[in-house]
This record gives C-alpha cells, sequence and structure tokens, in this order.
C-alpha cells in the first residue's frame, strides 16, 4: 500500500503550517520550505469560524487559539447607512460549549502560533529556500531544492498560495490567478465593547465590516468596485480607504475619520482560482490557495486551506493505494470547497452589480449551514 513516512511541505503559510501541524499529530517526519527569507504576514486579521474553531480543536490548538485572538458567536449585519441593524444570526459552537462559535484574531497572532506549534512538534523548517524541480516514480518523489540540495519525500504537499509554483509544475499555465474586479482594505482600531460580534455592513457601492481581535483591538474592512485594477501608492492608501467608506454612516462612518496612518493601512486586489480536476499528480498534491483561491466575501479561505490540512493528513494514514487515499481526500474537499469559491465571488459580483435583490443574509445562513456538516 505504501507508508507515508515523510512528507514535504512547500510553504509556510496557515495551510502549509496546519498541515506539518496535522502530520506530526500523526507521527508523520515533515520537513517545510518557505520561499521567504523571514516570516512576514501579510494583513490585519482573520476571521476563524465554527467550522475552523472544530478543526483547531482536533489539531490541539483550540485553546491556544482562544488565549491568542478574541472569541465571539454571532453575525450582525447592517444596514451601511445608517447603521441600523437588519439581522443577527447567532452562532453556534460545533465542538461544545466551552468554545466560541468564532475566534477573530490578528494574522500575527495566528502565524506565530502556527510557526511555534509546527517545530514544537518536530516539524523541521527552512527559511529563504523552495523547490527548484520535481521528478517522481511510484515509490517516491525526488525534489531538487532552490540551494541546490536535494531530498527524498513519500509525499509533496504544494501550500504555496494563490501564485503557487508547485501548481505551474503540476498543471503548467492551465490555470492562472483572476482579477475579480474588486479590492479590499483594511485597516486597526481600538475596539468599542459594542463590537463583540462580526459586524457586517451593507453599502451602495461596497460592503464594510468591523471584526474583533482582542480585548483591546478590531479590524475594520471594506471592499470596492476597482475595475482597472489600479496601482496603489502607499503614500495615498489613508486617503482613497476614506474615500471608499463614503456614505457609511454609523459607527462605521465614524470611524472613517480617524484613518490617517497610510503605513497601517492593508489594500488587496482580489484574485481567485479554481482548480477544477484532482488536485494531485501522483505523489504531489496541493492544498488551499494554490488551488481554490476566494474572495473574503465568506470569511472562510483560510478555514478551506486549514480544513484541506486536517483531512489530508488523515486520509493519507487510511487504508488502500496513495492515489486511492488522495481520490478520498478530493471526495471530501473538492465539492466543499468549490461551494466556498463560487459562493464568494457570487457575492462580489453582486456587490458590483449593486443588485439590491440579491439575499446576501440567506447566503451567510447558508455557509453557516454547509461548513457545520462533518467534512
Amino acid at each position: 500500500m505504501g507508508q507515508v513516512s515523510k512528507v514535504l511541505v512547500v510553504g509556510g503559510g496557515i495551510g502549509g503550517l496546519c498541515a506539518a501541524i496535522a502530520l506530526r499529530r500523526q507521527g508523520i517526519g515533515v520537513d517545510l520550505v518557505e520561499l521567504k527569507s523571514e516570516w512576514t504576514v501579510y494583513g490585519v486579521g482573520i476571521i476563524q469560524q465554527a467550522n475552523v474553531v472544530r478543526e483547531m480543536a482536533r489539531l490541539g490548538l483550540a485553546d491556544d487559539y482562544l488565549k491568542a485572538g478574541f472569541g465571539f458567536s454571532d453575525v450582525g449585519i447592517y444596514d451601511g447607512a445608517t447603521g441600523t441593524r437588519l439581522v443577527r444570526i447567532p452562532g453556534k459552537s460545533l465542538v461544545g460549549d466551552q468554545y466560541p462559535a468564532n475566534i477573530g484574531m490578528s494574522r500575527l497572532a495566528l502565524h506565530e502560533l502556527l510557526s511555534r506549534r509546527a517545530m514544537e512538534l518536530g516539524a523541521k523548517v527552512t527559511l529563504g529556500m523552495s523547490v527548484e524541480s520535481l521528478g517522481q516514480d511510484a515509490q517516491g518523489v525526488d525534489v531538487r531544492f532552490t540551494d541546490g540540495s536535494a531530498g527524498r519525500y513519500d509525499l509533496v504537499i504544494g501550500a504555496d498560495g494563490l501564485f503557487s509554483r508547485m501548481r505551474g509544475m503540476l498543471f503548467g499555465d492551465t490555470y492562472t490567478p483572476r482579477f475579480t474586479g474588486q479590492a479590499v482594505w483594511r485597516y486597526n482600531f481600538p475596539r468599542p465593547a459594542e463590537i463583540d460580534h462580526l459586524a457586517h455592513f451593507q453599502g451602495e457601492h461596497g460592503n464594510a465590516g468591523l471584526v474583533p481581535l482582542a480585548d483591546d483591538l478590531m479590524y475594520m474592512y471594506v471592499t470596492s468596485h476597482e475595475p482597472d485594477n489600479p496601482y496603489m501608492e502607499q503614500a495615498e492608501l489613508a486617503g482613497r480607504m476614506r474615500e471608499r467608506l463614503a456614505g457609511f454612516g454609523g459607527l462605521v462612518g465614524k470611524l472613517a475619520e480617524q484613518i490617517t496612518d497610510s503605513r497601517q493601512v492593508v489594500y488587496k486586489p482580489m484574485e481567485v482560482i479554481f482548480v477544477a480536476e484532482p488536485w494531485f499528480r501522483g505523489r504531489v498534491v496541493l492544498i488551499g490557495d494554490a488551488v481554490h483561491a476566494a474572495t473574503p466575501h465568506l470569511g472562510q479561505g483560510a478555514g478551506m486551506a486549514i480544513e484541506d490540512a486536517v483531512v489530508l493528513s488523515e486520509e493519507i494514514i487510511g487504508e488502500g493505494t496513495l492515489e486511492e487515499r488522495l481520490q478520498r481526500f478530493m471526495a471530501r474537499r473538492f465539492e466543499r470547497c468549490r461551494f466556498i469559491a463560487e459562493s464568494s465571488i457570487m457575492a462580489g459580483d453582486k456587490e458590483m452589480e449593486r443588485d439590491h435583490s440579491f439575499d446576501r443574509i440567506g447566503l451567510v445562513k447558508k455557509m453557516l449551514e454547509v461548513t457545520a456538516q462533518p467534512i
């Protein structure tokens, strides 16, 4: 059947680190390589919804997660112009009352937690290095690294993100990222007491939200239509973000006036990709944004990568040939990830079309229903 005892993980982001943690908990040897020579984290904060909290509990990380972030239950949807609440959707923990349904945390805190745990569990992590070339046979994969060294592995996992080089090695230029026409802006603020939940504000030209990250910290996001994907000078980002918040009232409108430091604005064009065929070739498999990068409209991009990592670690120690095990991984992941990818893109498309008949509340409820199901 071919036991998997040594795995290479390519990419040190959320998906790659979770894969390393999950594999080490199964007793599998892990080398992880990351192209960046120093750990750097892009972004401000992240929402970890109930399905992700469930997977963190399975990885033994839920307590550390809660300490590093801010637990909350509900999602509130508000009218962007007035700040009036339209609905508050109650959250439901999937791992018992001892944990909240959702956790908001800074990306830096999340990365520090995951990288520390991966190394504590014995994963060998090398920065400033990636894969130069691959060659595989029925028994393993020969890897040549960018520093000239080499290694042989039972399985290689590509978790190197939206612009994955590993994807190119498997599929050539068949799949390339696509700009959706939108961008997202993020900025940190002190957290007022009333933001004890995810607060989403529906605007005329885009949507905004406030996400608690800690007792004293939250972040704001706002989406905008940027049809020409313009280059943004860093010095202009604060003013540009304020412009995108024109028309928002209530708390969001008040906070917009406080966006003054362009260095603290995180701006990201939305780019997506979905590999519509099996995500593996032989003994090389891709996970996370390398194969299903979605827009942030449903807050599930990182969650899908984390689920990928956990499910893959379960399947590769199972019965059958490695191909059969990877096919089972695909059976558990493909439709779930496609639903998130397509639904997230649809939500963004409806924003750009200014389709006021679009039932965003219904879509959020459907997403919560789907992701609550066992994987």
